[in-house]
């Protein structure tokens, strides 16, 4: 696995800071505030993931226990993933937003989802037998 150095962090910190800023631009130049759920769907992906990981079985060795909780997790992401894409399409396609504002919105959103899975993968501990 690599490991996190300074730059790392200044690196993904600044891609953070850039995606939290375009979701906010594309509230603030159109002066509608409904792209600002994405951010919320965004923070919310990895939680499923992370859980489910935790609850599930830890040893690797036996397969006959089923991966039905990390696949719950999975699923949930996916749709939390997916749901920060799609709405903005769908307020767009209502012509609640502009769609200068959904592409800002999806690249933003993005970026910020991007950012906190490399955190995650960066800073996970390793495990020992």
């Amino acid at each position: 696995m690599p490991t996190a150095g300074l730059k790392t962090i200044i690196a993904l910190s600044f891609v953070l800071a850039v995606g939290f800023l375009l979701v906010i631009l594309s509230c603030a130049l159109w002066k509608v505030y409904y792209p600002l759920l994405v951010v919320a769907s965004y923070v919310l992906a990895p939680l499923p993931n992370w859980i489910c990981s935790r609850c599930s079985n830890p040893d690797d060795f036996v397969e006959s226990s089923g991966n039905a909780i990390l696949d719950l997790g999975r699923f949930c992401t996916g749709f939390l993933v997916i749901m920060g894409i799609a709405l903005p399409v769908v307020l767009a396609h209502s012509h609640l937003i502009d769609v200068g504002a959904m592409v800002m919105c999806i690249i933003g959103g993005l970026l910020i989802y991007g950012t906190i899975v490399s955190f995650g993968m960066f800073f996970q501990e390793e495990q020992e037998f």
